[in-house]
């Protein structure tokens, strides 16, 4: 099922906004925006992993009146970083649900992995503006969480700058004309790397991404190209295509970062520079736009913008991926979360850089492929897989 994303209804000049996830790459950048534009912004509710240093001082920066800390371990913590403050704190998965639950017109969905299911479908519950910036929710429960966006009346952004840059370009009046989606990709630090060489990569080296400043688990998938292959899964359930008119093409620059080809042979495309404050300012102001300190884009010293097909070969994730959304089912729920233990493991030091993929490839085959009917079916397989992920050698 694809969410025909709408093109309607303004939002107020100035919002209430919660970020889930506001000490991460995207969080931190919201909140750059957020700075600059204070005027059109007042923060509700801020959540983080374990951060509570950096979330205690958004909080207070910021004059949120909520700020959840997800590891129930560090709520002291935040309580005592938030003391002589009006901030109310909390702590723990069901305080992370009621963050996003709070009143607020626009919620940035910015928790990595599937973490991030369930306090995003809470906000889209609530019928507000979600500004996605988590593959996992549309990867690991699609067809519910498209479910929930369409039955509770929610808006739902893609932030992802692929994402964002089809949007941007895709006439949702005429589905029926667009021939085929083509979602770019970088190539990651070792697009030019032999397979002898991938073999004794470290973790610091493949968290280093050419162009983009990120997280490390998404730098890791950057490089193993699994984000791609996420991605295409996301494309499936955002956009009302088939999924053979999904294509992936290399282009090193992330200069245009996707294309959308129409059946008259017109192909249209969204470039920029590689800053995700261009993607995160659309969403934030949409259906307006907004003033974002991003480079700007310079053709001239960019000089070339070059193209090549990825290579199965080197980076499987891409194959695993498409067959899992091929397969349907549970098989991208499993495929997601063995990934997130492969990579955990990969950073950890227990297993090498080309493991990843062997990792969510051999678990694919250990764990049966079933229908998803619930958020429970979601949680029950994703457990299942993680447990046969990390018995995977």
């Amino acid at each position: 099922m694809a969410v025909n994303l709408p093109k309607t209804d303004a939002l107020g000049s100035s919002k209430r906004i919660t970020v889930l996830g506001s000490t991460g790459s995207v969080g931190t950048s919201t909140l750059d925006l957020v700075a600059r534009n204070q005027e059109k912004f007042k923060v509700e509710a801020l959540t983080a992993n374990q951060n509570v240093e950096a979330l205690a001082s958004q909080a207070r920066e910021f004059d949120a009146k909520l700020a959840v800390i997800a590891d129930e371990d560090r709520y002291e913590d935040l309580k005592s970083s938030l003391s002589g403050t009006s901030i109310a704190c909390a702590a723990g998965p069901e305080a992370l649900k009621e963050a996003a639950a709070r009143p607020s017109e626009i919620v940035m969905a910015a928790i990595v992995g599937a973490a991030g299911l369930a306090p995003t479908l809470e906000a889209v519950r609530r019928g507000t503006t979600v500004a996605l910036a988590n593959k996992e929710c549309l990867v690991s429960a699609g067809d519910i969480f498209t479910e929930a966006v369409t039955d509770h009346g929610a808006i739902l952004l893609p932030v992802d700058s692929e994402h964002s840059a089809i949007y941007q370009v895709f006439d949702f009046d005429q589905v029926d004309h667009v021939a085929r989606i083509i979602l770019t990709a970088s190539g990651g630090p070792f697009r030019t790397h032999e397979i002898d060489d991938m073999r004794n990569v470290t973790p610091a080296e493949a968290v280093t991404h050419p162009n983009w400043n990120m997280g490390a688990k998404i730098s890791v998938d950057s490089a193993t190209m699994m984000n791609k292959g996420l991605e295409l899964i996301e494309v499936f359930h955002l956009f009302p295509v088939d999924k053979s008119a999904i294509d992936i093409l290399v282009h090193p620059q992330s200069v245009i970062h996707s294309l959308v080809e129409y059946v008259d042979g017109s192909v249209l495309a969204q470039l920029g520079t590689p800053d995700m404050r261009t993607p995160i300012a659309y969403a934030l102001a949409w259906p307006q736009r907004m003033q974002a300190p991003s480079p700007r884009l310079n053709l001239h010293e960019v000089g070339r913008l070059t193209f090549e097909d990825p290579d199965p070969e080197r980076f499987p994730a891409l194959r695993l991926a498409r067959e899992a959304l091929d397969a349907g089912g549970a098989a991208p729920t499993i495929l997601n979360a063995a990934n997130e233990v492969a990579v955990r493991r990969f950073l950890d030091g227990e297993i090498g850089f080309l493991d990843i993929s062997a990792v969510v490839e051999k678990t694919l085959e250990n764990v049966a492929n079933s229908a998803i009917n619930s958020l429970a079916d979601v949680v029950s397989i994703d457990e299942m897989a993680r447990r046969s992920a990390e018995r995977v050698t």
